[in-house]
């Protein structure tokens, strides 16, 4: 299984950052997200998907840091997800707690994937790998 940076096993194929996120290998690769999907449309540049509950309090903390860098960036859209309603989507994503976001490219490919909440600079660099 490997181990982490800080020396203990990695569980369950994941390797977590130090800011949080995760990439688990085979899950989100060419994993694409269209507006059908997602109810909204997808930035022209990227996008970041929240996925969000309703008595969730760093859900809304979430929500006004990706709206704020959604709104600094030009061609970036944020789409919030209600989990409970999308449960399809949650199942099919493989979502296991709110709130998650994922980075969308332009063309809608799952790039990043962070559980939790973020701060704004990382997600200002999640940006960067979509953009």
């Amino acid at each position: 299984m490997g181990a982490d940076a800080g020396g203990r096993p990695r569980k369950y194929g994941r390797a977590r950052r130090k800011n949080g996120s995760t990439r688990v290998p085979g899950r989100d690769e060419g994993r694409r997200l269209g507006s059908a999907e997602l109810g909204e449309d997808l930035g022209t540049r990227a996008t970041l998907v929240q996925f969000s509950s309703a008595f969730c309090a760093p859900c809304r903390a979430t929500r006004r840091i990706l709206g704020e860098v959604a709104a600094l960036v030009p061609g970036v859209a944020h789409v919030e997800v209600d989990a409970e309603a999308r449960l399809d989507l949650v199942r099919a994503l493989g979502i296991l707690r709110t709130p998650t976001v994922l980075v969308l490219d332009a063309d809608g490919r799952v790039v990043r994937r962070a559980a939790g909440q973020p701060r704004k600079a990382d997600v200002i660099a999640a940006l960067g790998e979509a953009l």
